[in-house]
């Protein structure tokens, strides 16, 4: 059986570098399978235009498999697109209809500027996790895995907290480009679990200073950020980051 195929016109955003000027550029792509991902089409595209010997599309990508969150794009107003827990990679073209107008842009956020086209600059995630988003305690050599009891619900927690990838969809997603849901993820990640209880509170502080220091805004529980996360972060992770952080300002043991 034949491949069905579509006709799209993709409005994608060229831009040279951090402070030039961009723009939409409007491309009509012919007879694109429904089975191919959203970074295949472009794949197409880029080679339509470097047949003609134009400057092809720069776009991020590593892994197509939903796992190292650079493959970022906001595709017809949504972060990663309109399927719910989906990044680009993952993303179809049989989400979309025959003869559909598709525009495509960078991640807009002041602290996320642009490189080229559709790249950004996510340097500032970088910057938090090596405010505090690990664990230095010497803990020793590497025990057995039961070695250190740890309830289904906790475990469950922190793994949930883990699934992040730092792709920046929750910032993109923001009004006020708040990077609450993934600092967030990362403060809860570790402190849950007891190997990174020991540090929590000096994590959160610098974390959350970090944060604050790379110009992303603040938390109105707007909740577009758990809407467009690829992997559904949910928003009580901020709830608890805030109860942490207050408890640490102010010297108490108890999280609230």
């Amino acid at each position: 059986m034949a491949e069905k195929t579509i006709n799209i016109t993709l409005k994608v955003w060229r831009q040279g570098g951090k402070y030039g000027d961009g723009k939409f550029e409007t491309h009509d792509l012919k007879n694109i399978g429904t089975d191919m991902s959203f970074l295949e089409m472009f794949d197409v595209l880029n080679e339509q235009l470097v047949s003609k010997k134009e400057m092809p599309v720069a776009f991020e990508h590593d892994c197509r498999e939903g796992i190292c969150g650079t493959c970022s794009m906001v595709i017809n107003g949504q972060a990663h697109g309109p399927m719910k827990g989906t990044t680009t990679c993952q993303l179809h073209m049989r989400s979309f209809a025959d003869g559909a107008t598709i525009t495509v842009e960078p991640f807009r956020a002041k602290s996320f500027p642009v490189i080229r086209d559709l790249v950004v600059d996510r340097s500032s995630f970088d910057a938090i996790i090596q405010a505090g988003g690990y664990i230095s305690v010497n803990t020793g050599q590497a025990q057995d895995a039961n070695a250190i009891p740890i309830e289904k619900d906790t475990s469950e927690k922190a793994f949930d907290a883990a699934t992040c990838i730092g792709c920046g969809a929750c910032v993109a997603a923001c009004p006020n480009s708040a990077a609450m849901l993934f600092t967030s993820a990362k403060v809860a990640h570790l402190s849950t679990m007891p190997q990174g209880a020991v540090e929590a509170k000096k994590r959160v502080q610098a974390m959350v200073n970090q944060m604050d220091k790379e110009g992303f805004g603040m938390c109105s529980n707007v909740k577009a950020c758990e809407a467009e996360c690829p992997k559904e972060i949910s928003v009580e992770n901020i709830a608890k980051m805030n109860r942490e952080y207050i408890s640490s300002v102010l010297g108490s043991d108890k999280e609230g």
